[in-house]
């Protein structure tokens, strides 16, 4: 039997809450901006300590409609890490601004702090920090670093649920953007995204536009705008599914403490494996010098496994051009080095204990 990665199709379970969401959604007969997707963006925002939910069609929309609110555009520069699969690349192109890449913290992966004073010039308009693996940024260490001019987008396409003494992932900066993708803690059952803000007018101006640059119907007021709206089926999905968000992230937390406490073998490291409630353990992240061997004999044994992310971005096809010269040691050798072990809420004590002996086994 087979150990997979994640496995979508366990939720045998949660059938009768969601086919009771999708017939209150199709009774209604109303399915993009109504009740639904009114109501989670109030209990969301709640959850998260924050004034304003708004919802969009995908992560990625979320951090380049947070970027458009904030004002950043052509000949503006934004500061990201790159270990992070482009996403926030992509977002920062789609404006017309620069990334500009500084290093990560060689414990966490996550921004660090120190790296940015280096990199930050009067272009720069804007830090995107994630919260790699559901673990969150050092965002105080981060705020502390920067100008007040400068304001922080979180990431936190990971880390729904992850909290500090300061408070929960998505109210930790100016703005917070989420994914739920069927595979994030909180997954919707397709694509979709959203950003928690305490600025109304910031809110305010994301609504417009995630729907065309709209102030009243028809009537564009606001440029860059799109088609960027989370239907009401997804929302319902989302809603009955919030409430349990705490609980399945014990269930990863106590997966990562498995994998911390006992992986014995001296090749294998895990990715800060002191887990407490700011970390959500979206992914169970090992460091290896030897990954691919790693891999191939987990392979062998039926583990499934993945590697995020392989490529840094300034090392990406596209970016090298532009990326000449940059150099992220701490990214680069993280990056080589970083794969991913089963870590889901339905992961059954039998199965972790396959991965876990079979990391042990391992020759290498």
């Amino acid at each position: 039997m087979r150990v997979p990665l994640n496995d979508l199709s366990r939720v045998g379970a949660e059938a009768p809450v969601l086919s009771a969401a999708f017939a209150r959604v199709l009774d209604r007969g109303s399915f993009v901006l109504g009740q639904e997707v009114a109501a989670f963006e109030r209990e969301f925002a709640a959850y998260c300590g924050t004034r304003e939910c708004v919802t969009l069609a995908s992560g990625t929309d979320a951090l380049e409609l947070a970027l458009r609110a904030l004002g950043v555009g052509g000949g503006d520069e934004v500061v990201t890490a790159a270990n992070a699969a482009m996403y926030s690349t992509v977002a920062i192109l789609a404006c017309g601004a620069s990334p500009v890449y500084a290093d990560v913290d060689e414990r966490t992966l996550t921004l660090s702090p120190a790296s940015l004073a280096p990199v930050l010039t009067p272009r720069t308009r804007a830090v995107i920090a994630t919260h790699l693996y559901g673990r969150l940024a050092d965002m105080e260490g981060i705020a502390q670093t920067l100008p007040a001019r400068i304001p922080v987008i979180e990431d936190c396409a990971q880390a729904h649920g992850a909290r500090s003494a300061a408070g929960r992932a998505g109210a930790l900066a100016t703005i917070g953007c989420f994914s739920f993708y069927p595979t994030k803690n909180l997954g919707a059952l397709g694509d979709g995204g959203a950003i928690t803000t305490g600025d109304t007018a910031l809110a305010e101006r994301v609504r417009a536009l995630r729907q065309y640059g709209w102030h009243g119907k028809y009537r564009v007021a606001v440029p860059g705008g799109r088609n960027s709206r989370l239907d009401e089926l997804q929302a319902a999905i989302l809603r009955q599914r919030l409430p349990a968000l705490d609980t399945r992230n014990a269930r990863r937390q106590a997966i990562g403490h498995a994998y911390a406490e006992r992986i014995r073998h001296p090749r294998i490291r895990v990715v800060a494996d002191d887990i407490g409630a700011d970390c959500v353990m979206h992914l169970a992240v090992v460091r290896c010098d030897a990954r691919d061997a790693l891999r191939a004999h987990l392979e062998a044994q039926g583990i499934g496994t993945d590697v995020h992310y392989p490529v840094p971005d300034h090392r990406q096809p596209v970016m090298l051009e532009s990326c000449r010269g940059v150099s992220l040691p701490v990214t680069e050798r993280a990056c080589a080095q970083v794969l991913s072990l089963p870590c889901f809420p339905e992961l059954t004590p039998s199965e972790l204990d396959r991965v876990i002996d079979a990391c042990n086994a391992w020759p290498g």
